[in-house]
């Protein structure tokens, strides 16, 4: 009798490796597995790449403070004569991660007469373009964030 469990037994394991090597995709066939769609309709959204965004803040003083690892908010205020009156400034960056802060130069003719000072930022690209497109129409300032 326990002969014939045993057998029993490893027939039974045999054929369950056997069903599980006839579902298992071969490398040749180049079918998958079966996987049910994630609950958001088969959609996955990747978090946005990192990218390192130079930004030229209008306050050099406020940028000597920084140094590589600190978060900061960045702002972009209308530059002078844009609006007829006092604007607010909007929040164009949250929490970036000052990744370098370049030495100042002096600057030059070609520069175009261009204020203010660099510091290189790790941001998602959505945010990069954002930055850049302040850059182009306001002034830039940083607010360091605490945590």
């Amino acid at each position: 009798m326990l002969r014939r469990r045993r057998r029993s037994m490893a027939a039974g394991l045999a054929m369950t490796a056997a069903a599980l090597a006839a579902a298992a995709p071969s490398g040749a066939s180049g079918a998958r597995p079966a996987v049910s769609p994630p609950p958001d309709g088969g959609r996955r959204e990747r978090p946005p790449a990192v990218v390192s965004a130079p930004v030229r803040i209008a306050d050099a003083a406020a940028v000597r403070l920084l140094r590589p690892g600190d978060r900061v908010d960045v702002l972009a205020a209308p530059a002078a004569g844009q609006s007829g009156g006092p604007a607010a400034a909007r929040t164009v960056a949250r929490g970036a991660r000052v990744t370098a802060v370049p030495p100042p130069r002096r600057m030059a003719a070609v520069d175009g007469g261009l204020d203010g000072t660099l510091v290189v930022l790790a941001v998602p690209r959505p945010t990069a373009a954002a930055l850049a497109g302040a850059a182009a129409t306001s002034r830039l300032a940083v607010a360091l964030c605490r945590s």
